[in-house]
């Protein structure tokens, strides 16, 4: 029991939408997988190579890899729908089994009814693997083949590319030549200019460096002279004070000597006045 109950569970995730069914669903006969060889047309590889310059073969070909490329599609999805309608199948029978009596007998079967669909689909999976790395295969010799016989036409191209730089490369080179030869010939000629230069350069450097000189000289030369006429100025100053303090001295000497001589007069006048009232 705890068997089949499994088996249910397994039925119920595998189909959850047919869950009820009692039947197998019936296959349809247009996803049958055919083996059959490829046609000589598509798979050759020297076709291709005989009409690489040719436009309209060219296009052949491209129609040629496009159908082949949609049959190997069309029989992948075959081959995956008979995959999915063989676990599908497996499933229902699964279910049907365990109405029946016996039931394991009837898994067995069930069982070697899809591993034997599974290996027929696998062998057809196979088949079609190769089939489809054979034509990677020669689609890649094709390739190889339309490139080389591309790098062979356009040697010409490139020989004559080639020849061109080279020559563009000797022409830079005689460029460069007579440009060195020019700036030889006037190296003199640049030599003098850059000494009269130099020479023009030292000059006014010397005198820029006389008038800096000059400049200071006659600054130190007014400071000097400022000095000295701040000190004449001080001399004056003391002179005319000194002049104005004897001046002042001798004023008041004579003020002195004119007060004395008057009172001596006025001492001999009374002197006088005394003796004349006697």
């Amino acid at each position: 029991m705890a068997l089949a109950a499994s088996s249910i569970c397994a039925l119920a995730v595998v189909l959850p939408q047919h869950a009820n069914a009692q039947t197998p669903k019936p296959i349809d006969p247009t996803t049958a997988v055919s083996t059959q060889p490829l046609d000589a047309s598509q798979s050759g590889p020297a076709s291709a190579e005989s009409s690489a310059d040719n436009s309209a073969d060219n296009s052949a070909d491209n129609s040629a890899d496009a159908a082949l490329r949609a049959g190997f599609e069309r029989r992948q999805k075959a081959l995956d729908q008979r995959t999915s309608e063989n676990d599908y199948r497996y499933g229902v029978k699964q279910h049907d089994c365990y109405s029946k009596f016996f039931v394991n007998h009837c898994l067995d079967n069930a069982r070697t009814e899809m591993r034997e669909a599974r290996q027929q689909i696998r062998r057809e999976q196979l088949a079609l693997n190769d089939e489809q790395r054979a034509e990677r295969v020669k689609e890649r010799d094709r390739q190889t083949a339309l490139k080389q016989a591309q790098y062979e036409a356009d040697a010409p191209q490139r020989a004559a590319n080639e020849r061109a730089n080279q020559q563009a490369y000797e022409d830079k080179q005689r460029q460069n030549a007579l440009a060195a030869a020019q700036r030889n010939a006037e190296a003199p000629q640049r030599a003098a200019n850059q000494k009269a230069y130099d020479q023009k350069q030292a000059d006014y450097q010397k005198k820029l460096e006389d008038a800096r000189a000059r400049g200071v000289q006659e600054a130190q030369e007014r400071e000097l002279k400022a000095q000295r006429f701040e000190q004449k100025q001080q001399e004056a100053a003391q002179h005319r004070a000194e002049v104005e303090a004897r001046q002042k001295e001798a004023a008041r000497k004579q003020q002195e000597k004119a007060q004395q001589a008057q009172q001596e007069q006025s001492k001999q006048q009374q002197q006088q006045q005394q003796q004349q009232g006697k």
